[in-house]
């Protein structure tokens, strides 16, 4: 019963499926850039530093506040004049009313407002430099996925091929059993070579089925939905150059370009905290109205009030106790740290574009050298193939062919990928993977 069950599975591993769509690199692409959770987190914070620049954030415009407040009193008065008179009023009522309307505006503030209008300027442009960090990396992702997907693909169907070809092996060696061409240890050979290759095509599906779903996730799309193919055609960009690559990191890198603006953000810390040093001028104005009624004796009945104010305040702080010092020297070992840093990452950065470019060249090579093994592996099979239909070389001989074989078509599929994979990490640290 075992073993009718396994003979379905490999059976069912046959049957032709229905067309799958081919989603091309294009179309994954926009479906990554509208729908991936990390870039549109990324649109979000940009958004959100676009709010901190804008005029409602710098302090540039005035505050307007507004007071108003109400009292009711009821007192008993029992009281004696001088001529020694008593005077007596019971439940004497007062009542006051008020509205106050105060502005206030900075009028100088040691340029400290204008550094952090600028700091906040250099701020928004990191966050959108965070955030092509963000699709670089998601988008280096993506073509790593497709790509796997497209070798587990390839290998998928070599193994489908192999697995036929043990299965056709298995059937002819039991039919030369059967008439004593053959013997028992062939006909378990055979059986187990066929259960062997029929265990890695179905593991190679699984890996294949568990790389689309990793797409899915980076595309922002049902899980589940693995009905498709992607293209196994890859283009390589031939006309890469060291040079080149090596002036584009230092423009373009999004790592380098981070640091560069993070150096612009503590040159303007540096100004900030200078402003300590001068005085602060702010301008104040007023206007309120009040109304009072009265029950209470020597007081008026009723009283209306109006009337407005303006003032200027100057504040200096002459002498802080040096914090404003420590934090201007602070900010300035800040800035030097981020210079230092900058030269590390640059260093790191070219040593890893070297590496990466050494891998590709070799990866190439490989490329030309799997072409030629797979050319002589595809002969060396065909010959022995023939040979062993006439009985001329042993089943020990035919599946090492075989294998060879597969091995050659497995080493091809390998080099490409980790050919076009190296490439990309290469068009990535040179900051070209955008364009």
């Amino acid at each position: 019963m075992k073993k009718i069950c396994f003979i379905l599975v490999i059976f069912l591993g046959f049957i032709p499926a229905k067309a799958q769509k081919i989603r091309t690199q294009n179309e994954v692409i926009q479906l990554v850039l509208q729908n991936n959770y990390d870039v549109l987190v990324s649109v979000n914070e940009i958004e959100t530093a676009k709010n901190n620049t804008s005029i409602y954030n710098t302090g540039y415009l005035p505050t307007v506040t507004t007071s108003a407040s109400a009292t009711y009193d009821e007192n008993n008065v029992d009281a004696e004049t001088q001529e020694g008179d008593p005077f007596v009023i019971d439940g004497a009522v007062t009542e006051n009313y008020n509205a106050t309307v105060s502005l206030n505006y900075t009028v100088f503030d040691g340029f400290n407002r204008r550094y952090n209008f600028k700091k906040l300027q250099e701020t928004q442009g990191l966050t959108e430099l965070q955030a092509r960090q963000t699709i670089e990396n998601t988008l280096l992702q993506v073509y790593t996925s497709y790509f796997e997907i497209a070798r587990l693909s390839e290998n998928t169907k070599n193994l489908s091929e192999t697995l036929a070809i043990s299965r056709q092996r298995l059937e002819r060696t039991q039919y030369n059993f059967e008439f004593g061409q053959a013997t028992k240890l062939d006909v378990l050979t055979a059986e187990v070579d066929r259960n062997n290759d029929s265990i890695s095509y179905l593991d190679s599906q699984r890996l294949l089925k568990n790389a689309k779903r990793d797409l899915n996730i980076l595309m922002g799309t049902d899980v589940s939905e693995i009905n498709y193919e992607v293209d196994t055609n890859i283009d390589y960009t031939f006309d890469l150059t060291l040079e080149d690559l090596q002036e584009n990191l230092q423009q373009n890198n999004v790592q380098l370009l981070q640091i560069e603006k993070n150096i612009a953000i503590n040159a303007y810390d540096i100004k900030m905290n200078k402003s300590g040093w001068l005085p602060t001028i702010s301008a104040d104005g007023s206007y309120s109205v009040g109304r009072s009624n009265s029950d209470q004796a020597f007081a008026f009945a009723s009283q209306t009030t109006n009337g407005f104010g303006v003032g200027l305040n100057l504040t200096w702080d002459v002498f802080d106790g040096g914090k404003t010092k420590t934090r201007v020297q602070n900010a300035k070992i800040a800035l030097d740290s981020e210079n230092i840093r900058k030269q590390q990452t640059s260093q790191q950065l070219l040593r890893d574009l070297n590496n990466t470019w050494e891998t590709y060249q070799n990866a190439l090579y490989t490329i030309r050298v799997q072409e030629m093994n797979l050319e002589t592996n595809v002969q060396s099979f065909q010959r022995t193939e023939e040979q062993y239909k006439l009985g001329q070389v042993i089943t020990l001989d035919f599946r090492q062919a075989q294998i060879n074989l597969l091995n050659a078509k497995l080493n091809l599929s390998q080099a490409k990928y980790d050919a076009k994979n190296s490439e990309l990490q290469l068009l990535q640290m040179a900051g070209k993977l955008l364009k």
